[in-house]
């Protein structure tokens, strides 16, 4: 406590305290470190507390600014979601209008399609009908009027001879037979046409069938009034070359005619065809299906796309199998005569000395090949045994820290 040393204020003398008022000092001195570390403390709680207080009111006040936020964004998102939910739907709807707008479109003209169908139809049916009732009506009116020209007669019958009388009533009834066949006529003519039509109608799709089928055939339609088939084609291969000839008669009727075949046949031997076919709607009463009869195929419109690839073919195999006969006698003796001949035997023998002077060159080689082989065999093998003396006394002496092997283990054995 020697250092502890007192300084007067008014005349700045120093002096050092006695142990009492050392002791009353700093008894003092405790005190007021008491009171102020007391101060301290409680200033440190209080600052500590107030803190907590604003770290817990900042925390409350970024609680419910993140709450906030976190409410406002999921709005912005849920909005969105609706706006693009509602887009989606609103284009679905518009592109689900659009097709429905687009599909009624196509009822609508389809409607209207069959609807124009069933008119014409309905109207067909009304010129028929009106002309069964015009017929009708001029078989009644001459009816009528050979009413009339009875009775006139019937009057007129006492003042005429009987003889007359006879003769003008057979001039009657002749006309009356003329008249039924006169409509009988008409009627017949009006079928004819319309079964004349349907025939036009199915020669157009075959020939267009065939043309479009066979691009590199010649397809010849039979002009209308010429006697001959309906169409020709002409079968080419794939040089160009003409190989045969197929005719075709189209035939759309309910009956089938047997006299169709024969005329048919007139016609293939006219045009020099090979193969005749009819097409027809209705077939013979001993066939149901595609088939031959007295050498002409019959068949109906849906198959003859596959009857005339069949007959093509056929056609193709004929050509090349005549082909490939043709000058045969001629090739044959010309072999023969060439293998008979002084050119093939000396030709051959060039030949059959060439093969025993390569087969004896190669023997000779294969000789001394294996006379060489062996003398190094065996130079390998007194190599080998004399290194297999030397490593058995190299590992008598240093074990086999040295190796001296000439081969790997793995190494494959190059002499048996």
């Amino acid at each position: 406590m020697a250092d502890f040393i007192i300084t007067c204020p008014n005349c700045n003398h120093q002096f050092e305290p006695g142990d009492s008022m050392r002791d009353e000092i700093e008894k003092e001195l405790r005190g007021k470190m008491v009171d102020w570390q007391k101060k301290k403390d409680e200033e440190f709680k209080q600052k500590e507390t107030s803190l907590l207080q604003q770290l817990s009111a900042k925390d409350e006040e970024t609680r419910k600014l993140i709450e906030t936020e976190k409410n406002k964004l999921q709005e912005e998102l849920q909005e969105s979601i609706r706006k693009s939910v509602v887009t989606d739907f609103e284009n679905q709807m518009k592109m689900l209008q659009q097709n429905a707008t687009e599909t009624e479109e196509k009822l609508k003209e389809a409607r209207k399609k069959e609807l124009e169908f069933l008119q014409k139809e309905q109207q067909l049916k009304t010129k028929e009908e009106e002309l069964e009732i015009s017929v009708q009506r001029q078989l009644i009116e001459e009816r009528g009027k050979l009413k009339e020209q009875l009775q006139k007669e019937e009057s007129e019958k006492a003042s005429l001879k009987d003889q007359e009388y006879q003769l003008r009533l057979k001039e009657l009834e002749k006309q009356l037979d003329d008249q039924k066949k006169l409509a009988e006529e008409m009627r017949r003519k009006s079928e004819q046409g319309s079964m004349q039509l349907q025939g036009e109608v199915q020669e157009l799709m075959l020939e267009e069938m065939l043309q479009s089928t066979f691009t590199f055939d010649k397809i010849e339609p039979v002009g209308k009034g010429v006697r001959g088939a309906d169409c020709i084609q002409t079968v080419h291969n794939r040089f160009g070359n003409e190989v045969g000839r197929i005719i075709y008669e189209s035939k759309r009727t309910k009956d089938f005619a047997n006299d169709w075949i024969e005329k048919l046949k007139a016609d293939m031997r006219t045009l020099g065809a090979d193969v005749a076919v009819i097409v027809t709607q209705a077939f013979p009463k001993d066939m149901e299906r595609f088939g031959e009869k007295d050498g002409v195929y019959i068949c109906s419109f849906s198959e003859v796309k596959s009857v005339a690839l069949l007959l093509r073919d056929a056609l193709l195999k004929i050509y090349e199998a005549k082909k490939s006969q043709e000058n045969k006698g001629d090739k044959m003796v010309m072999l023969y005569d060439y293998l008979t001949g002084t050119e093939f035997n000396e030709q051959w023998k060039a030949i059959r000395e060439g093969f025993l002077s390569m087969k004896l060159s190669i023997q000779r080689e294969r000789d001394a090949m294996e006379k060489l082989w062996k003398a190094r065999e065996k130079q390998l093998e007194k190599v080998l045994l004399n290194a297999a003396y030397i490593r058995g006394s190299v590992e008598g002496i240093a074990g086999t820290d040295v190796n001296l092997n000439l081969l790997e283990d793995n190494d494959p054995i190059l002499l048996d």
